[in-house]
């Protein structure tokens, strides 16, 4: 079977499946998508767990959304991680082994869907920035800001040239700036340490509602200086589309729902946090660097992708079981 194309096949198959719920009654992104999506957590057998899609997004202060919010579609439970990585529950191992030992390295084209609308210069505060999105409060009533959860960043080390895909979160500060929640020992964290020490800003691009492989990889411990789109075209079996972004000198998904393009200045920091983390414990507030947002591509119609962290069992605390279980697999 071939591999998905993009995220909106990855959602036609869990559906096929059995294993999406769409709820088109209005959510309010602020108060209750994620609270609603934990209960199943909490209260259900992983096996009856599943992804949501909702299609009715309004916020706090009445606004409504014509963007989509997908939540808990790679690791809602083993079965829907499997489902995503194309295989059977009791193959995932085997086939991140295989992914890793026979990386597929990726092919660059033209065009994508993920340049169908562009938003530079004026453009980008013409429609709102990230206001177009329906970010949720991944915790309402202890986070301090909306955050990107599904943010699959990418970078390259300043000095090989060499890409890295890490997932971190995002603090929505503004229509045009982001936390970027990566120090050092993370991988991105090391490339804005040797960006620091050159005295330029680290270039940087967040990834959204990719096919789910390239989630898979940005959440694994693969080993620094290792293309992750190579071991995402592993898993895959095929390469993995990429095309140039519009103002960065940086490679991604043809087929993405959402890109956000910037640089990381390397000369301060921000307040970052509190944030509910995967451990069940609020993330303290931290100095960290923050992102200056340049250029947002898009699909027409996009999907708004998110994962659910938090208080353990979360599709957070899935994905890391299962992404480190591959990882130390064969070891």
């Amino acid at each position: 079977m071939a591999y998905y194309k993009d995220l909106r096949e990855h959602i036609a198959a869990l559906e096929d499946k059995g294993k999406l719920v769409r709820i088109k009654r209005p959510i309010n992104k602020d108060t209750e998508l994620h609270p609603l999506v934990r209960w199943q957590f909490r209260g259900l057998a992983e096996k009856d767990r599943k992804a949501f899609l909702f299609e009715n997004v309004v916020d706090a202060r009445g606004k409504r959304y014509d963007v989509p919010v997908l939540i808990a579609c790679h690791a809602a439970s083993t079965e829907v991680y499997a489902i995503g990585m194309g295989c059977q529950t009791g193959e995932i191992a085997e086939k991140w082994a295989q992914a890793q030992l026979h990386p597929i390295p990726p092919r660059l084209v033209e065009s994508g869907p993920v340049h169908e609308e562009i938003h530079i210069g004026e453009k980008l505060l013409e429609h709102g920035g990230l206001e177009e999105f329906p970010v949720p409060i991944s915790t309402p009533g202890f986070d301090n800001a909306p955050y990107l959860t599904a943010a699959n960043w990418v970078s390259k080390d300043p000095e090989t040239g060499i890409r890295n895909i890490g997932n971190y979160r995002a603090m929505v500060k503004s229509p045009t700036r982001l936390g970027a929640f990566a120090v050092f020992p993370q991988h991105m964290g090391m490339h804005w340490e040797k960006c620091k020490r050159k005295g330029v800003p680290l270039q940087a691009a967040i990834i959204l509602g990719p096919v789910p492989c390239v989630g898979f990889v940005a959440t694994a411990k693969i080993t620094y200086g290792v293309d992750e789109y190579a071991v995402a075209g592993g898993i895959a079996g095929q390469a993995i589309e990429l095309v140039k972004c519009k103002t960065v000198a940086l490679e991604v998904p043809a087929t993405a729902e959402i890109v956000i393009e910037g640089t990381i200045p390397t000369d301060a920091l921000e307040r970052e946090a509190p944030f509910g983390e995967f451990t069940g414990y609020m993330g303290a507030r931290t100095f960290s660097p923050f992102f200056n947002i340049t250029c947002i591509t898009h699909r027409k119609k996009p999907i708004y992708n998110a994962f659910l962290s938090q208080f353990p069992p979360s599709e957070s605390s899935k994905l890391r079981q299962i992404g480190f279980e591959a990882a130390h697999y064969k070891f």
